[in-house]
């Protein structure tokens, strides 16, 4: 499973975007590769150059992680639909962004809420205990409140993570 991480939004979600941004940006891709490293998992973390950036995309790897910083005049959320283009169905989004969200599923990506992610970065241990109670739980039949397609699809990929 690949999962395009919106850098900007994410940090957003934990810390605000005020501040040393390098370092939040060196934080957060620390987090991310030992994510990467536990649950084995390709990650792409994607950053807006639109401002500031490069005259091309810029893509590196950094402690086994693929980071991509737009190229100036592009935002971050066009690298990421486009990513989740190439990926297709096999891809996990993770971004707060609605219309970004609304692009990728288009494509067949599972969108997951910046918060819903940080919370499984910060309590990654806590999460896999979790699962198997809500597996024993889960198990009830003729639940009349079912969930949307796209929820169900958004729950089990997020379940994976």
């Amino acid at each position: 499973m690949d999962i395009i991480v919106d850098g900007y939004n994410l940090i957003g979600t934990d810390h605000g975007l005020k501040g040393d941004l390098e370092h939040r940006r060196n934080w957060l891709v620390q987090r991310l590769s030992l994510y990467q490293e536990m649950k084995g998992h390709r990650v792409v973390v994607v950053f807006d150059g639109w401002k500031s950036g490069w005259l091309d995309e810029i893509t590196e790897t950094k402690q086994g992680l693929r980071i991509v910083f737009s190229r100036q005049g592009e935002k971050a959320d066009s690298v990421i639909i486009r990513l989740a283009r190439e990926k297709g169905n096999g891809s996990v989004v993770v971004t707060s962004d609605q219309e970004v969200r609304r692009a990728v599923e288009r494509f067949g990506a599972v969108a997951i809420y910046s918060n819903e992610f940080s919370h499984i970065l910060r309590h990654l241990e806590l999460v896999e205990a979790g699962d198997d109670e809500e597996r024993r739980r889960s198990n009830k039949k003729g639940n009349p409140s079912r969930l949307s397609k796209t929820e169900r699809k958004r729950l089990e990929k997020l379940k994976k993570l």
